[in-house]
């Protein structure tokens, strides 16, 4: 497994450009950063009434007079919001403030007004104050010290009553609702990694502002802005910069990326380590944000104008684009699943139990992997991950990790040993998740020292393995049969290897540069002890 990150949207911004010089290839957090962008400019929903309003239940937001904005200063320790709105309620317009500490509800003022356009200039006007810029002009957003900065949410569409229309007359659509076609066991899968709490609780851990990221909500841009500065904040770095402008970046960072961390003040960001916790956290973000794609997708299936719709956790599944089947706890592969996890977890910190096991079937990655028909040394190996990104990886695959702090540079994480990857599982209420994965490893690359620089298997390999002090008895592994290959399926307890005693890993880790030489065989779902 991958000292920080696993599986996720890719995302790293690259250098500028210098004057007629050749430009340097895309590496994949430009890649990722240029496909945030290129998806954000997708069409704003109707946005609700702040909560905290008194006209939250009757009123709306007038035309589009709503935003967000933020203010992170560490020096101040200031780390605060204001929301404006302009909100209609019958034939009455009100301009909604309200500002305080990120993580409180703060002040608020609700200011009366009998035409449309005396609220929107006084929302204008509030803007303006509070921020340096013109609301007209808000597409071209320019930050200014001292001042709030505007935050990109993508706006919630309000449900609709689907109607139709007889001689003229409307009436409601009465909607049947398909009994779930899913045994017990995949649907409550499916409602956990589709679970708006579970996204919630992943986000809180990360100490986010959920209020000012509902549920993955954040915009495309936004993360993508995110990034930017984490790319500022690493540049800084490697020329030793003053702390100073660390702690100015850092500032800019959180303004950009909302973070509740109550009355205490926000820390700065001022080593590599923290820098990669923050981009596995936007890279987390993106995918809640995929995953709230896709439950929007359904979403809006079901407000079709049909009288049967399909089950909401049959319309989940499907736009996954994967088959799981549930393994019978008697068969023989779910006892070699099982012996393979107590053998390689006992000694570790967490001593998962098997839920449930599930068959692995997504579209297309069969075909991919069978690019790789010709190489051998194939292995199931393990691949922990945070509970919130399972759904982006199933609709996705495992994707290369983007960013090359990694001790073994940009590649996806595997691991021999359950101990190992279980340290990377993040759960909810103690469920976890983790892969099983098909690995054609090919000719591998034996490495006993860290080596970041790492991006691909070098000249005459296929793969670079991590070779730890200890690893799973070699002369226990078994070997099964899937689609006509031969893969090993370790069996036995960790023992020492004399020969790579003096290893810097402790546990194996096993690295691919490629995506399309692993395949997803099986997802266990997991008690974390």
């Amino acid at each position: 497994m991958p000292p920080k990150r696993k599986a996720a949207t890719a995302a790293k911004a690259g250098g500028k450009k210098a004057k007629e010089e050749t430009p340097k290839p895309k590496d994949a957090f430009t890649t990722a950063k240029e496909a945030l962008l290129a998806a954000g400019s997708q069409a704003k929903g109707k946005r609700k009434v702040d909560s905290h309003c008194q006209l939250s239940a009757t009123g709306e937001v007038y035309e589009d007079y709503d935003c967000m904005l933020n203010q992170t200063n560490i020096g101040h320790n200031n780390n605060k919001f204001y929301v404006i709105q302009v909100v209609q309620s019958g034939k009455s317009y009100y301009s909604w403030n309200r500002w305080g500490r990120v993580g409180e509800v703060g002040q608020s003022k609700l200011n009366s007004f009998s035409k449309p356009e005396d609220a929107v200039k006084d929302f204008e006007k509030k803007f303006k104050d509070k921020t340096k810029n013109n609301w007209s002009d808000r597409s071209n957003f320019v930050s200014h010290a001292g001042k709030y900065t505007l935050i990109e949410v993508d706006g919630e569409e309000d449900a609709e009553v689907k109607v139709d229309s007889v001689d003229g007359k409307t009436i409601k659509v009465t909607k049947t609702v398909q009994p779930c076609t899913l045994d017990s066991a995949t649907g409550s899968l499916i409602e956990l990694i589709f679970s708006n709490d579970m996204f919630k609780e992943a986000m809180e851990c990360m100490n986010l502002d959920i209020k000012k990221m509902p549920l993955g909500k954040l915009s495309k841009v936004q993360i993508a802005k995110g990034f930017d500065v984490l790319e500022e904040i690493e540049a800084a770095m490697n020329r030793k910069a003053k702390s100073g402008l660390l702690e100015e970046l850092s500032s800019k960072f959180y303004t950009i990326i909302p973070h509740n961390f109550g009355r205490n003040r926000p820390p700065t960001i001022n080593d590599k380590e923290i820098v990669e916790q923050k981009k596995e956290m936007l890279m987390v973000l993106a995918d809640i944000e995929l995953a709230q794609t896709l439950k929007t997708e359904t979403e809006k299936a079901q407000e079709e104008m049909v009288e049967t719709v399909p089950h909401p956790l049959d319309q989940d599944y499907n736009s996954l684009k994967c088959v799981l089947t549930l393994l019978d706890k008697n068969t023989e592969t779910f006892k070699v699943i099982e012996k393979y996890l107590k053998a390689t977890s006992e000694n570790g910190y967490y001593k998962p139990k098997i839920i449930n096991v599930w068959e692995v079937d997504r579209e297309k990655e069969g075909q991919r992997f069978r690019e790789h028909d010709s190489l051998e040394n194939r292995r199931l190996l393990w691949h922990g991950t945070n509970i919130a990104v399972v759904a982006a990886i199933l609709k996705s695959g495992l994707r290369i990790m983007p960013h090359s702090g990694g001790r073994v540079g940009r590649g996806i994480y595997f691991a021999s040993e359950n101990s190992k990857s279980a340290g990377y599982v993040r759960c909810s209420k103690n469920t976890g998740v983790m892969f099983l994965n098909e690995v054609a490893l090919g000719k591998e690359h034996t490495i006993t020292r860290d080596n970041s620089s790492l991006k691909k298997a070098p000249s005459g390999s296929d793969s670079v393995v991590a070779r730890g002090s200890v690893e799973p008895d070699p002369s226990k592994d078994i070997f099964i049969t899937l689609e006509g290959k031969s893969v090993a399926v370790p069996q036995g307890k960790p023992i020492q290897q004399p020969q790579f005693s003096d290893s810097y890993f402790s546990n194996s880790e096993y690295l691919i540069y490629k995506e399309s030489q692993c395949r997803m065989r099986f997802l266990l779902e997991l008690q974390m002890h």
